[in-house]
C-alpha cells in the first residue's frame, strides 16, 4: 500500500471516528436540543486548541452481538486543550454511541486523561451524557466506574474537577460528578439519580418523572447536588469558562491574576445606609457584595440551595477570592443544616486551592427546633466551624450587623485563626439578642412583676441597657477580637489592603494522615 493510500486510510478512519454513532443518531441528538460530544468540546475550548487521545479505541466485547457493533472512540471523546490559554484535560461522553454507556475501554480512556492531569497539574472537565453502565460488559463496566471514582478521590484537592451534566446521568455514573468540585446541569436535557422512576415505582410505589426525581432544579434547590443550573448547554459552557477564570491550575499554584483598573479606594456611600435602623429589618447582602468587588462582578455558587447563606467567587484588585455571606433577606440569615453544609464545602474548596476567603457576617444564630436538632444541626454546624478553623488561606471577616451566640464563633471569628476581623459601627456582638438575654438575666425580676404594662416597661429599659452595652462592636474591639471598626463605604479598600498584606501568609496544621471532619 502506497504512502498516500495509508494517509487516505488514516483520514477516512478519523472521519469515521468523528461521526460517532452516525449521522442519524447525531440528528436525533440535535432534535433533543443537545449538542454532540465533539461540538461541546469545540464550544468549550479555545479555537483550534483541542488535541485528542485514543480516537481509534473500540470495545473488545463479543457477547450479545457486540462484536458486530464497533465504533471508533467507543462512546467518549478525550484529550486536552486550553481555556483562555490555560491547559485543561477533558472528556466528553458521546450519547450517539451505545447511548453513551460506559465500557471497560471507555473507562480506561477517561482514566488516562485524569492520570495525565495529575502528573501535569491541570484541571479536569467531564461532560456527562450517558445512559449508565454498558450492561453487556457486566462487571467490567462496574470496575471501570470504580477506577474513575478512585482517580476522582486522588485528584480531590490537587487539581480542580468540574462536571457538566448535559443529558442523563444515572446509577453508578452519578458518583463521579458528586466527587468533583463543581457540577453544572442544563435545563430541559439533564437529570441525575441513583435509581430511575421505574425502579422507584416498583420498590416504593411512588410515581415520579425523570424531571421530578432528578431534574436540574431538584438538585439545585432541594438536594444541593448541583452548583449551577444553565438555561441551555451554551450557557453551561460559558459558565465553565467563567468559573475557570477564578481557579488555579492546581493546589501548588495561586489563582490567576487579572488586570484591574477598578480603583481600590472606590467609595460607595450606599453602604453607609444599607443596614436598616431596625435590627429586625432585612436587606440584601448581595448589594454589599456587588458594591465592594471588582466591576461589581460576583459568580454565585449554589444560588438556589440554602439561600440564607451566600457563597461564590469574585475578584479584589484582580485577585480571586471566595466570598461567604449570611443573607438577612432569607430566614434572617440564620445558620441551619443546609447552610452549614453548603458553606463548609465551599470554604474547604477555597482552602485547598489557595483562594483567600472573605466572610460577611450578619447572623442571629442557629435555627432552633426539633427538625434541625433531629437532623443533626450540631454535627452539621460543626462542619462549618471545622472548615474555617482548618483553613490556612488568608481570611478576612467583616461583621456587618449581628453576630450572636455560637454563630459568631463559627463565622470565621478571630478565635478560628481569622487574620483580619473588621466590624461596621452598627455591629452587635453578643451571646444572644437583647430580648432573649433579658429574659434569662432578669428572670426572677420579671416573674415578680404581675402587671403586664410594668413588665413591658421593665423589659424595654433593660433591653436598652443591654443594647448600649452590646449593640456596638467596641466591647469585642477592646479585647482585640475585632482589629478595627471601619466605615462601611470604605470596606472595599480595607479588604484589598488586608489581602495585599496577607499575600505571603504562611500557616500550617499539625502533621497528620488527614483530619476527621464531622461528616
Amino acid at each position: 500500500m502506497a504512502i498516500q493510500d495509508k494517509i487516505k486510510e488514516l483520514m477516512d478512519m478519523r472521519e469515521k471516528a468523528r461521526l460517532g454513532g452516525g449521522e442519524r443518531r447525531i440528528e436525533s441528538q440535535h432534535n433533543k436540543g443537545k449538542f454532540t460530544a465533539r461540538e461541546r468540546i469545540e464550544m468549550l475550548l479555545d479555537e483550534g486548541s483541542f488535541e485528542e487521545f485514543d480516537m481509534f479505541v473500540s470495545h473488545r466485547t463479543h457477547d450479545f452481538g457486540l462484536d458486530k457493533q464497533t465504533y471508533l472512540s467507543d462512546g467518549v471523546v478525550t484529550g486536552y486543550g486550553t481555556i483562555d490559554g490555560r491547559l485543561v484535560y477533558i472528556f466528553s461522553q458521546d450519547f450517539t454511541v451505545f447511548g453513551g454507556s460506559l465500557s471497560e475501554m471507555y473507562a480506561q480512556k477517561i482514566c488516562k486523561v485524569m492520570d495525565k492531569a495529575m502528573k501535569v497539574g491541570a484541571p479536569v472537565i467531564g461532560i456527562n451524557d450517558s445512559g449508565g453502565a454498558r450492561i453487556q460488559e457486566g462487571v467490567k463496566s462496574l470496575g471501570g466506574y470504580a477506577d474513575i471514582f478512585q482517580r476522582n478521590i486522588m485528584a480531590s484537592g490537587v487539581v480542580p474537577q468540574i462536571s457538566a451534566i448535559f443529558g442523563p446521568c444515572a446509577g453508578g455514573a452519578v458518583y463521579s460528578p458528586a466527587l468533583t468540585d463543581f457540577t453544572i446541569m442544563s435545563q430541559g436535557t439533564s437529570y441525575m439519580f441513583v435509581t430511575g422512576p421505574k425502579v422507584v415505582k416498583t420498590v416504593t410505589g411512588e410515581v415520579v418523572t425523570d424531571e421530578e426525581l432528578g431534574g436540574p432544579m431538584v438538585h439545585a434547590s432541594k438536594s444541593g447536588v448541583t452548583h449551577f443550573v444553565s438555561e441551555d448547554e451554551q450557557e453551561g459552557i460559558l459558565l465553565i469558562r467563567k468559573l475557570m477564570s477564578y481557579l488555579p491550575q492546581n493546589n501548588l499554584e495561586d489563582p490567576p491574576l487579572s488586570a484591574c483598573d477598578d480603583p481600590i479606594d472606590r467609595l460607595d456611600d450606599m453602604l453607609n445606609e444599607i443596614v436598616p435602623d431596625n435590627p429586625n429589618k432585612p436587606y440584601d447582602v448581595k448589594d454589599v457584595i456587588h458594591s465592594i468587588v471588582d466591576y461589581n462582578e460576583f459568580l454565585e455558587v449554589q444560588r438556589h440551595y440554602a439561600p440564607n447563606i451566600i457563597t461564590g467567587f469574585a475578584k479584589f484588585n484582580g485577585s480571586s477570592v471566595g466570598i461567604v455571606a449570611n443573607q438577612p433577606n432569607y430566614l434572617a440569615g440564620v445558620l441551619d443544616i443546609n447552610a452549614s453544609r453548603k458553606a463548609a464545602r465551599f470554604v474547604r474548596f477555597c482552602d485547598a486551592f489557595n483562594i483567600p476567603i472573605v466572610t460577611l457576617v450578619d447572623v442571629p444564630g442557629f435555627l432552633p427546633g426539633t427538625t434541625q436538632e433531629y437532623g443533626g444541626i450540631i454535627v452539621h454546624g460543626a462542619k462549618l466551624l471545622f472548615a474555617y478553623g482548618e483553613a490556612t488561606v488568608p481570611k478576612v471577616t467583616i461583621i456587618l450587623r449581628k453576630a450572636y451566640g455560637g454563630a459568631y464563633d463559627v463565622m470565621s471569628s478571630k478565635h478560628l485563626r481569622g487574620d483580619i476581623n473588621y466590624a461596621w459601627p452598627m455591629a452587635e456582638i453578643a451571646v444572644m439578642g437583647p430580648k432573649g438575654a433579658i429574659e434569662v438575666l432578669h428572670a426572677k425580676e420579671l416573674k415578680a412583676i404581675e402587671d403586664p404594662e410594668e413588665r413591658a416597661k421593665f423589659m424595654a429599659e433593660k433591653e436598652e441597657e443591654y443594647k448600649e452595652k452590646f449593640a456596638n462592636p467596641y466591647v469585642a474591639a477592646k479585647y482585640g477580637y475585632i482589629d478595627d471598626v471601619i466605615e462601611p463605604r470604605n470596606t472595599r479598600f480595607r479588604i484589598i489592603r488586608a489581602l495585599q498584606m496577607l499575600a505571603t501568609k504562611k500557616d500550617s496544621n499539625p502533621p497528620k494522615k488527614h483530619s476527621n471532619i464531622p461528616l
